[in-house]
């Protein structure tokens, strides 16, 4: 039996199916596509990359001159992270500068992520393996050592005498005699730290990677106060006149009172896009009445210090783990240094994040940099250098084939290079003294070439 066509039993005159009529559907294709093009805007606008920031508005408070701590009749101490409570990590210190000599190595033990802190003559670290150690700055030679933990990835912190530390495996956080080395006072914690401890009077404050700020007294470790913030917390806080600075892996910058724990702002990071917020592995700095760090959303940011406003952001190629140091070195206007993993060293103005000069380091920046002097130290951690870089013009004065994360801290005598398992100390040296080592070493070449073609003298 032959198949009906489905509309001869439609009364007289009654439409067909609307998709039967190409008029009608081409109606609804067309509003169709209209929708569409509509939400995939919508989308597009906010799973898309933000833009960068930059809001002149945002105060940014006049530098003062730093003075130049003298060189060789004082020691100058570099006694926690990033060398001071606002982690700049910049000592604007006369005379360190190339070229060096060699006074003494330390190392090829295990891995030094983190930089020692240096006190009246005293280098004190915590190598990866949880080894806590002492060292003499003049001769590299131990004072004390002592394993404390398992896995350890921070700074010690020192003041009046003791050592503040905590580790990631047991998560643990304690405080060392600083003279030999033995245990005051220890606590659990209930997570992994790597946030190199702050101290101020009688407080010492850290982060967490549970998401929380804490307060213990410098005294015994009792708790004080504990605030969370929106996610786990990998850099050290920074401080500046009674606040604390975070940066967490929830993409959140975090102002809190270090009084009581109380927070004063939070602003949000950008992010990548695809609706996420970025994740701050950085350590901030303050300086200028901005904070400044750096995200895995590959930005730099500065916020303003009271308001949490966002000044502006910076983009570079890739994840920014490094933490900033902030200065104003003379001869420049106030400036952030600082890498990233795209293998540059960037130079941005403090007040506006334009670039003032990049550095093509070859490889990977990881690790925070320093500024001692009128030179940028930084580390690529793909060929294990280090560069110093001239802070004015952005051009290199300096290599060592050593280096890898946060590579260089001084006293104000030396300089100290740290590279993926060792320590180097460098004497700055006069170009005649340079020239004069290299003429002496000429010399003995010359000598013992000598020998060689006239045979030794022990042998027949």
């Amino acid at each position: 039996m032959n198949a009906e066509p489905e509309n001869q039993y439609l009364p007289e005159g009654e439409p067909g199916p609307w998709w039967r009529n190409r008029r009608r559907l081409t109606i609804f294709i067309i509003v169709a596509l209209l929708v569409l093009a509509v939400a995939s805007a919508i989308a597009y606008g906010q799973l898309k990359r933000p833009e960068d920031v930059s809001n002149p508005s945002v105060d940014f408070e006049a530098p003062v001159a730093a003075k130049p701590a003298p060189r060789q009749e004082t020691r100058v101490n570099w006694p926690t992270f990033r060398y001071d409570r606002e982690r700049t990590g910049y000592l604007p210190v006369n005379g360190i500068k190339p070229p060096f000599k060699r006074l003494w190595k330390y190392g090829d033990k295990p891995l030094l992520e983190f930089p020692p802190s240096i006190v009246d003559g005293t280098m004190y670290f915590v190598d990866n393996d949880g080894f806590a150690h002492a060292l003499d700055t003049e001769t590299g030679k131990s004072r004390w050592s002592r394993r404390i933990a398992r896995l350890n990835a921070a700074t010690p912190t020192y003041s009046k005498g003791r050592l503040y530390i905590v580790n990631m495996e047991p998560g643990q956080v304690l405080s060392l005699n600083a003279r030999n080395g033995r245990q005051i006072w220890k606590k659990p914690l209930p997570c992994r730290s790597e946030s190199s401890p702050v101290v101020v009077r009688s407080r010492m404050y850290f982060g967490c990677e549970n998401g929380v700020l804490y307060a213990l007294r410098t005294s015994n470790g009792a708790r004080v106060w504990e605030t969370s913030v929106a996610g786990a917390i990998k850099g050290a806080p920074a401080y500046k006149d009674g606040t604390l600075y975070v940066g967490d892996y929830g993409g959140a910058m975090t102002a809190v009172r270090a009084s009581n724990g109380e927070v004063r702002w939070q602003t949000q990071a950008l992010g990548p896009g695809l609706g996420q917020p970025g994740s701050f592995y950085s350590t901030p700095a303050v300086a200028f009445g901005r904070v400044y760090i750096g995200n895995n959303d590959s930005r730099v940011y500065s916020f303003d210090a009271d308001t949490g406003e966002l000044a502006w952001t910076f983009s570079t190629g890739d994840w920014v783990y490094s933490g900033p140091t902030v200065a104003q070195v003379p001869g420049t206007p106030p400036t952030v240094y600082i890498g990233s993993f795209d293998g540059n060293v960037y130079a941005l103005d403090a007040r506006s994040g334009e670039a003032r000069w990049t550095f093509d380091m070859n490889g990977r920046v990881i690790g925070s940099l320093s500024v001692i002097g009128r030179t940028v130290y930084a580390a690529t951690f793909d060929d294990t250098n280090t560069y110093g870089i001239n802070a004015r013009t952005g051009k290199k004065t300096f290599s060592y084939h050593t280096g890898a994360y946060m590579p260089a801290l001084s006293d104000g005598k030396n300089l100290y290079l740290v590279g993926y398992s060792s320590i180097h100390a460098l004497r700055p040296i006069t170009r005649q003294q340079q020239q004069a080592t290299r003429r002496r070493a000429e010399a003995r070449k010359r000598v013992g070439a000598k020998r060689e073609r006239q045979g030794s003298p022990d042998q027949g």
